[in-house]
């Protein structure tokens, strides 16, 4: 069908302009990092996280505004976590040591934060229907916008007080922050502009299978916006900058529930967390055990791979896969 192949050409083009405009944030990122000495892991859970996850808010905003699906906005979010932790998996796949023991171990204090947000949104979900609002907003949006502006500044003081981190020496590129600064701005509109009409395409290719909005959202709607954390992370690899990348993924993750608080401010039609399916409790699970998963790999830090993958990654993808299996065969939940 021509509309098909269209489509498909679409999310290619835009497919390239992302792996060419986010192998060059990867590479300014790490120059700012560098330049104001903010540290590449805040860099990465801020200033990376914050581009990288812009394509799930716009996604999510046109969602519950426009198309009415607060479902479908939720398994974007809800995916979107479970794919930036299956990330992890890929990259420990190309490297030769196990990827939690060679960045620092401050990454759990972020991935704390994300399992906090993961479990008062659970428990919107779940007390959507006796939890009070204000106006039209639920009260856990409220929460919700509070945690996270506390967890960005705690972890910033955290990230401060931490011992420096010992990495690499960067060469010089020449840059000045301000031309560094410059150069990411503008590759960062280019991926955002090309990650926005990534989910159109990928609706449209997606469509025909017939699967229920939950499924659509957790895997291929996820998939489509969290394109730009795997090409920024693959981006990463080579300069070198693993704390950048675990910091992007899970400030990604922080990010993604800030964003599902800001889509119930655009959801004026009702209590948006009563309109999500309770099938995404089992996503917040898996999401939480793969999150807890990667914070033992920070701890325990092992040294050599027995396989392809660690057993920590490992773990996360076989996750993955039950969880995916799970939203084929049983999209609809009542608990």
């Amino acid at each position: 069908m021509p509309s098909v192949t269209l489509h498909i050409l679409g999310f290619l083009a835009c497919t390239m302009v992302i792996v060419w405009s986010g192998t060059k944030l990867a590479r300014y990122g790490d120059a700012i990092a560098e330049l104001t000495g903010l540290g590449k892991a805040w860099i990465g859970l801020i200033l990376m996280a914050s581009v990288t996850s812009l394509p799930e808010l716009l996604n999510g905003i046109s969602a519950v505004s426009i198309l009415q699906e607060p479902d479908l906005a939720a398994g974007d979010i809800f995916g979107s976590c479970v794919f930036n932790l299956l990330i992890l998996s890929f990259i420990d796949a190309r490297i030769k040591m196990p990827l939690t023991s060679i960045v620092k171990s401050s990454h759990l204090f972020a991935g704390l934060w994300s399992i906090l947000l993961l479990c008062t949104t659970a428990m919107a979900i779940l007390l959507s229907a006796v939890t009070p609002n204000i106006g039209w907003i639920n009260l856990f949006t409220f929460v919700n916008i509070t945690v996270y502006m506390f967890a960005i500044w705690a972890i910033f003081r955290h990230e401060k007080q931490a011992a420096p981190e010992v990495s690499a020496p960067t060469a010089d590129t020449g840059l000045t922050l301000k031309n560094a600064v410059v150069f990411y701005i503008l590759n960062a509109l280019v991926v955002i502009v090309a990650a926005v009409f990534l989910p159109y395409f990928g609706n449209h290719i997606a469509e025909s299978a017939g699967v229920s909005q939950t499924f659509f959202g957790t895997l291929f709607l996820a998939i489509a916006t969290s394109l730009p954390e795997l090409v920024v992370s693959f981006a990463a690899i080579r300069i070198g900058n693993f704390d950048m990348l675990v910091g992007n993924l899970l400030g990604s993750n922080i990010f993604n529930i800030l964003i599902l608080a800001i889509d119930d401010i655009f959801y004026t039609t009702g209590n948006l967390y009563a309109h999500i399916n309770n099938s995404h409790l089992i996503s917040i699970i898996a999401i939480i055990i793969m999150t807890v998963i990667t914070g033992i790999g920070l701890s325990i830090k092992r040294q050599k791979k027995n396989w392809l993958l660690s057993f920590d990654t490992f773990l996360i993808l076989i996750i993955y896969i039950l969880l995916m299996i799970f939203l084929f065969f049983h999209p609809e939940l009542s608990v």
